[in-house]
């Protein structure tokens, strides 16, 4: 077949068409530059990266290169889902690289090596959008950093470490509450650790048992015993061991500024990989972060404690008083049981504080505060309301209890408060109110405390220092 080119006088090509086919050389010289193009494309994505890919809308890939690629045949790769090459699988560092919602760069993944081993890789990766803007794959290129300016494997897991760690404080910052963070750390660390489960405990626990403070999963008992036998014979660093039933098992103490000695356990399933020294460094790491939420629990629970109690004698304040019987009242009227609240006033009270001082005074508060916590059972609540006036909640009591206890204060205070008014010619005594709630009659709370209240009055009219029922 004979193809007619002209040609312009001054170099510029021109073609003179006589049919489809005078055009071949064009398009041989136009797939000629494409080839050139593609390969100047793959030299330099294999002067730039370690890894090129495309995948579909389904996450599968439908380009990779090298091949092959991280020791994988990149033939039998295609086709396969994307998010088989993670290491683990989305958990320890939140990234999949193969599904990005947005172009992003310098985002490090670890990739998985048919070898079982791994490799951390800093991606640059954008999502394929549709003319619709919805993502149908993703393109993006990759850089082993593993061993990046020659750093060894131990620098490598020390990259894993702050990734996991990061993930973990990652984790934490979502929650406010410290029990709620602790719980999303333990979490983010048994998934980084490919464990079965976690737990911490407070090793000193009631002072007779170690106590459970938080756990993921269930530890089977041999998991328990062998976990509770390292760390009560360790030496303050990690440590493991393979329990009988063949979980391995990881430990590490920790104790807090505050005194707190607790326990970090983690373990993996029978035949899973063995606790090695990067697994130790982890969790120690991680320990730490623990240690930090350990302390802000302690500060939380000291804070709502604060907010609940009397600053001098330690007994209930009267928000948390009242709290706590409107919470008593519901579960007793279900039960069909009583309540009998008590209102306590400190006779002469005014009088002991212009004798002998506000510290005296202060003293003397202290020790009818140990004397009601003496009269009543540990489940009952005593509470000092302000200044010199008390009261105490008798569950499941009615007024006939009440009043024997009322006698016991009516005699046993002013021989406790003997040293406090010693040479001042005052006789310190307590004027009771009692008033008893019934189930099954409606009565609200504001209306038994008026009873206890103005019954407690009506004993300081008559002359104090005795007690009175007030009936409904």
């Amino acid at each position: 077949m004979e193809h007619a080119i002209a040609g312009a006088s001054d170099g510029a090509a021109g073609a003179a068409v006589t049919g489809a086919p005078r055009d071949l050389p064009h398009v041989s010289a136009l797939r000629t530059a494409l080839l050139d193009s593609r390969q100047r494309w793959r030299d330099l994505v294999t002067l730039g990266a370690d890894l090129a890919f495309e995948t579909d809308a389904w996450d599968r890939f439908v380009f990779i290169y090298p091949d092959p690629a991280l020791g994988w045949d990149a033939g039998t790769l295609i086709g396969q889902p994307a998010e088989l090459l993670l290491a683990d699988l989305d958990g320890a560092t939140g990234f999949n690289p193969f599904r990005p919602t947005v172009a992003t760069r310098h985002r490090r993944a670890w990739l998985k090596r048919p070898d079982g081993t791994v490799r951390c890789l800093s991606f640059a990766a954008a999502p394929l959008l549709d003319a619709a803007g919805a993502i149908v794959g993703t393109r993006g290129m990759a850089q082993d950093v593993t061993e990046e300016d020659g750093m060894d494997a131990a620098v490598a897991a020390t990259l894993r470490r702050a990734e996991v760690v990061d993930h973990i404080l990652w984790r934490m910052r979502q929650e406010v509450l410290a029990p709620r963070m602790m719980q999303a750390a333990l979490d983010a660390l048994v998934t980084a650790l490919g464990a079965e489960g976690c737990l911490l405990v407070d090793l000193l626990g009631d002072g007779a048992h170690a106590t459970v403070l938080h756990q993921v999963g269930a530890p089977p008992p041999q998991v328990m015993h062998a976990a509770m036998s390292l760390l009560e014979g360790g030496s303050g660093d990690p440590a493991h061991a393979t329990a009988p039933d063949g979980r391995g098992v990881l430990v590490c103490p920790s104790q807090t500024r505050f005194g707190e000695q607790a326990g970090l356990a983690l373990w993996r399933l029978p035949g899973g990989r063995r606790w090695d020294d990067d697994d130790q460094r982890l969790v120690a790491s991680a320990t730490a972060i623990i240690r930090v939420i350990l302390e802000h629990e302690s500060i939380q629970r000291e804070m709502a404690r604060q907010a609940r109690t009397d600053p001098l004698t330690g007994l209930l304040n009267r928000r948390a008083f009242m709290d706590e019987i409107t919470r008593r009242i519901d579960r007793l009227e279900r039960e069909g049981l009583p309540g009998t609240l008590m209102f306590i006033d400190l006779d002469r009270f005014k009088a002991l504080n212009d004798c002998r001082g506000h510290d005296v005074g202060d003293e003397a508060l202290v020790l009818v505060a140990s004397l009601l916590r003496a009269t009543v059972r540990p489940a009952d609540l005593v509470a000092r309301l302000g200044g010199d006036e008390f009261a105490m909640w008798l569950d499941g009591a009615d007024d006939l209890t009440a009043a024997e206890r009322a006698e016991s204060l009516r005699i046993g205070a002013p021989k406790l408060l003997e040293e406090v008014t010693v040479d001042t010619g005052l006789t310190l005594g307590m004027s009771i109110g009692i008033a008893t709630r019934w189930p099954g009659r409606g009565e609200a709370l504001e209306a038994v405390i008026h009873r206890a209240d103005q019954a407690m009055y009506q004993v300081k009219r008559a002359g104090r220092g005795h007690w009175l029922v007030a009936r409904p």
